[in-house]
């Protein structure tokens, strides 16, 4: 029996990535912002209902070069419930993380904790929107007018999703998006950076290219954060099938659901209110004490049966042994309860509803 994967990229059919890059080999113009780099930008500028869009090699440059295009000094408030790009994006600009708790419903930033972390060394709010649920908005977006705040989101998870109207990618000062080849939309490798300030734009592109400025200006430090022509190429072909990708991730999120809600001792995604969802992940939070079993006995039955489901995010980043002895886990005691009982199931497009349908008879058979 073949092995299921957390996940598994989507792809478009070889003949049309085939024909796509094929004026590559004739022009053999393949990367420094090419015509399939500038086509992509463009269609993802309108897919995603945003002002302004930059593209980048990858998702973390594209954070930790907002970070630094910002140019920023002090304290960062974000979670530490995340991939550890999060986090490491931020100590990377040397910049100081202050961990704030993640409310148990959607395991997105608590904004009730927010607000008794700045201090008059706080500079930004990195929050992150987690499994496509999205923070709350509007109370991080108050916190930071008072007190002259920078919000930069990490959207990784949010690709394509519509809130009261509006693309995620249009909220905070920025928000940063990852392209890796295992996300709903993906260029085999990529990010960008969303935004509205044009003068922070130029900031980030000249910081993403060299630090040029112009043919013979180099009036900057910067890095090499270009998204090749062959990844862009790759993207024009996977943003034509993506709202196909996400009709069929919601069948499969259906499925699970029709199996595992209302399960004693399950906690699932919840749907959030007036957001358009992409269904980029499915989070199942298991209760020890009233399911029988815990996360850690259920990955490892699955894994006996040839299913790899995936601790995601575990562990918290502000346990990392790079971080030993730097931050206290106690003061977030909701991420921790979290990140110690949640298991993240298959989940991609071509997953068919019968492994489903085994996946979950797994499950609820190691109930005790």
């Amino acid at each position: 029996m073949d092995k299921i994967l957390v996940t598994k990229s989507s792809m478009p059919p070889l003949e049309e990535y085939v024909q796509e890059i094929d004026e590559l080999w004739n022009t053999r113009w393949l990367t420094n912002m090419g015509v399939k780099h500038k086509v992509l930008q463009e269609q993802l500028k309108e897919f995603l209902n945003v002002p302004n869009i930059e593209l980048l090699t990858n998702g973390h440059m594209a954070l930790e070069l907002t970070l630094q295009a910002m140019n920023l000094h002090g304290e960062v408030i974000t979670t530490p419930f995340t991939f550890a790009s999060t986090t490491h994006a931020i100590v990377r600009n040397g910049l100081t993380p202050v961990f704030c708790d993640i409310n148990p419903v959607d395991f997105t930033m608590d904004v009730s904790k927010i607000e008794n972390l700045i201090t008059d060394k706080t500079c930004a709010i990195v929050p992150v929107h987690v499994y496509g649920n999205i923070c709350s908005i509007e109370e991080i977006d108050r916190l930071a007018h008072k007190y002259g705040l920078k919000v930069i989101y990490d959207a990784a998870h949010t690709f394509g999703e519509y809130y009261k109207g509006k693309g995620i990618g249009s909220f905070g000062d920025a928000s940063c998006f990852s392209f890796h080849a295992t996300k709903v939309f993906h260029t085999i490798e990529g990010g960008a950076v969303c935004f509205k300030n044009e003068s922070f734009g130029r900031e980030l592109y000249r910081l993403k290219n060299f630090g040029i400025r112009g043919p013979e200006v180099v009036d900057g430090v910067g890095a090499n954060a270009k998204m090749n022509e062959f990844c862009a190429a790759m993207g024009i072909c996977n943003l034509r099938h993506v709202e196909e990708e996400i009709r069929k991730r919601k069948q499969i999120v259906d499925r699970y659901k029709e199996h595992l809600a209302g399960i004693e001792g399950l906690q699932l995604n919840p749907e959030q209110k007036e957001v358009i969802p992409n269904y980029a992940y499915f989070p199942v939070i298991f209760d020890e004490k009233k399911f029988g079993s815990s996360r850690n006995e259920v990955y490892s039955l699955l894994e006996k049966n040839g299913i790899f489901a995936r601790k995601y995010f575990y562990p918290l980043t502000n346990t990392f042994a790079c971080f030993h002895g730097q931050f206290d886990v106690n003061l977030t005691p909701t991420a921790l309860h979290i990140s110690n009982r949640v298991l993240t199931l298959p989940l991609y497009s071509d997953l068919a509803l019968k492994d489903v349908d085994r996946i979950c008879e797994i499950i609820l058979n190691s109930k005790k």
